[in-house]
């Protein structure tokens, strides 16, 4: 008896217990952030955003134009230069000796021809007087002829010399910043063969980068009226990237890619861009005006398309479809489906349902 009137006890002990209500799901608040939506002017980008190649304005090789002994440096490597400054100097003593004997060589020929002249001015009257042959005229005439010719030869080597002597000063034919260099005083070097340095030009500097076909048509239309912004970032760049424009597209799409070349200008005056660097581009086309916008990771993708989650005013939240129109820098523009000032979900969403209890959350 007592068994049974202990197993009794059990038995309504845990039916008592089962009877007692079990606080809902929704009731329960799940920890969110979220911040109001705002409306702000959004750039349209080409995206995704091509990549694009650094490249030099100008790039010149410096080459010798007269060979000989390197007598002189007079820059360190990777110096900015500018145009006209002088870089190296070659030995000038041969060409300063050849220069000499040219010089000697024009005197001594126009004082033969001075006298040959005088010769056939002679030779001519008596000619013309008939006391010598028409032989002994042409043969005056000849020499002073091949003198004259000699002369003109005199002159050529002459200014060829000067030249010469010139080109043992070698100087940078443009602005621009020197590479590593191939050879050191002392070196002899040989005309044209051996490469001295490069120089590029990097103030301004160009970024190459293409572009898929689709997109050229509203470069075109934007270009006739505007110019178009191009920015460039890469990995561990500090401070605000750098801004150029567009400069160049080119005549033709490439068949194999299905995409046009571009180039764009920057003035580069900070050197943040360097050539050969590869960096990320944003070719903005237009921009949006008093666009609502997101944190980009406020928008969700679900079967029916993107949507966010609204905090309404009673703390629960509602999932609602929205159209998105560009992404740009972490942030959405959104089309259709939300209204600015609206607070919208951007961490917890996978806890989330319409109807859910929220609470706000510091990050």
């Amino acid at each position: 008896m007592k068994k049974y009137l202990y197993f009794s006890l059990i038995v309504l002990a845990l039916v008592v217990s089962c009877s007692k209500p079990v606080p809902p799901v929704s009731r329960l608040a799940v920890p969110v952030l979220a911040v109001p939506s705002v409306t702000k002017t959004m750039p349209v980008l080409v995206n995704p955003p091509p990549v694009g190649h650094v490249l030099p304005i100008v790039s010149v090789t410096i080459r010798p134009q007269i060979g000989g002994l390197l007598s002189t440096v007079n820059f360190q490597e990777g110096q900015e230069v500018k145009k006209g400054d002088v870089l190296f100097t070659i030995d000038p003593g041969p060409a300063q000796a050849v220069l000499d004997q040219a010089r000697a060589s024009l005197q001594r020929d126009l004082a033969q021809l001075q006298n040959a002249r005088i010769q056939f001015d002679r030779e001519q009257k008596l000619f013309d007087q008939k006391l010598v042959s028409q032989d002994e005229r042409d043969t005056s005439e000849s020499a002073f002829n091949a003198l004259a010719g000699s002369v003109a030869a005199d002159r050529a080597a002459l200014t060829n010399a000067e030249l010469n002597l010139a080109y043992t000063t070698i100087r940078a034919p443009i602005d621009g910043r020197t590479g590593s260099l191939q050879f050191h005083q002392g070196n002899v070097v040989k005309s044209p063969d051996d490469v001295l340095l490069s120089i590029n030009q990097i103030h301004p500097i160009y970024a190459a980068f293409a572009v898929p076909e689709r997109f050229l048509p509203e470069i075109q239309k934007q270009m006739r009226s505007r110019t178009l912004s191009v920015s460039a970032s890469y990995e561990n760049l500090t401070g605000e990237p750098p801004v150029g424009q567009l400069a160049f597209v080119d005549n033709s799409v490439d068949p194999t890619t299905g995409t046009i070349l571009l180039k764009a200008t920057f003035p580069n005056t900070d050197g943040k861009l360097w050539p050969g660097q590869y960096v990320q581009l944003a070719l903005q086309l237009d921009e949006l005006t008093n666009a609502v916008v997101v944190p980009s990771q406020a928008v969700q993708a679900g079967q029916n398309g993107q949507f966010v989650f609204v905090v309404k005013p009673d703390q629960t939240v509602e999932q609602r479809a929205v159209t998105v129109s560009v992404t740009v820098k972490g942030e959405t523009a959104i089309a259709s489906g939300l209204s600015a000032g609206e607070t919208v979900v951007t961490d917890g969403q996978l806890r989330l349902a319409s109807g859910t209890h929220v609470t706000f959350k510091s990050e």
